[in-house]
């Protein structure tokens, strides 16, 4: 049997059992200086699929970067089958800048498939995809909360019509694996339209490192890449799937964000993760000139995947995220009530509502 051909990307050649850190061109800022699309490339000494993990699609979503590098430490090319890409950064201009957006206000993660000959968010894109995501067979997008939120670590798939993405969801180990449609312009219906099936994790807040969020995102790529075969255990060690504490995910169908009832001060004692019932009293908000307190209720039986980190809120402020299925509902449903499938879909990619 030959050896394994080389990997080819941007004009570099990286041979079987070695990586490379390959620049792919962008443009150049107003002050001459260029920037790129920087591509980690570890191509194994084994063959086995191609795999890509980005982060930073959105500038300011930094929890990612840190969980790619990890990961890059911890991957050797001659223990490795297949190939990972890892771009830590996609959005370098937000990324400089501390900012979910490029320069043009665009959403990067709504500029897919883009074009050769477009805005610049719609160049990056297409470069993202043409000489990234093209080339692989499963990807991850690693994401965070936006600013002033935070989610616990969670998958969002299409698990319901993708049962591959399923099986990969629940080898990742996340806590929760919600049922996401898939938005325009995202990175994962682009890539899906390719054929290239993409998980989004989301764990932690914007501009914060978060442990817990990253060594979950770390464990969860290390445990795809074993279902996916790029891996093997070490001898000794009989269980092929790290769960990250957890025996299995939570599955969610549907999830509602509950929103402020009054502007004022919260108080609440909830935390990401932790459970709801429906009627709850899960937080109240005070006037800071009136001794009342507005009380905030959960709408569902379910789990917190996400909250906002701000006391100070506004009228119709999203608060809490809560995620439910019908493992969560007990008893018969109640006369009128809307099966859990026909609420309000997740956001995707962190949709700023």
């Amino acid at each position: 049997m030959g050896l394994r051909q080389p990997f080819v990307i941007g004009g570099m050649s990286i041979a079987a059992g070695e990586r490379q850190l390959v620049d792919l061109p962008v443009s150049k800022l107003s002050n001459h200086t260029p920037v790129t699309l920087p591509v980690h490339v570890v191509h194994g000494a084994r063959p086995g699929p191609a795999m890509f993990i980005s982060a930073a699609i959105h500038g300011d979503e930094l929890n990612g970067v840190e969980i790619i590098r990890r990961v890059l430490r911890t991957v050797a090319p001659g223990n490795l089958s297949g190939t990972l890409l890892c771009v830590p950064i996609v959005n370098a201009y937000g990324f400089i800048g501390r900012s979910r957006y490029l320069p043009d206000r665009r959403d990067l993660n709504r500029s897919f498939p883009g074009s050769a000959k477009g805005s610049l968010a719609a160049r990056i894109a297409n470069l993202m995809l043409s000489e990234v995501v093209k080339r692989c067979q499963i990807g991850i997008d690693l994401h965070t909360a936006a600013v002033h939120r935070v989610n616990l670590p969670q998958i969002r798939c299409e698990f319901k019509k993708r049962p591959r993405c399923r099986d990969l969801s629940v080898a990742f180990g996340a806590p929760v694996i919600l049922e996401s449609p898939e938005r325009a312009g995202s990175l994962r219906k682009a890539a899906r339209e390719m054929g290239v099936d993409v998980l989004v994790y989301e764990g932690g807040e914007g501009l914060r490192f978060d442990e817990f969020a990253i060594e979950a995102g770390v464990n969860g790529i290390a445990g795809v890449m074993l279902e996916m075969g790029m891996l093997e255990l070490p001898e000794g060690v009989d269980h092929a799937r790290p769960r990250n504490g957890q025996s299995m995910p939570v599955f969610a169908n549907a999830s509602a964000w509950v929103r402020a009832p009054e502007g004022g001060i919260l108080r609440t004692s909830k935390r990401i993760g932790g459970a709801v019932n429906e009627g709850e009293i899960i937080g109240f908000i005070a006037d800071p000139y009136e001794d009342a307190d507005v009380p905030v209720i959960s709408p569902r039986r379910g789990i917190i995947v996400g909250r906002t980190t701000l006391p100070i809120v506004n009228l119709g402020d999203a608060l809490f995220h809560v995620a439910w299925s019908a493992e969560f509902e007990s008893g018969a449903p109640k006369p009128g009530a809307k099966p859990a499938a026909a609420a309000e879909p997740i956001m995707d990619e962190d949709e700023i509502l």
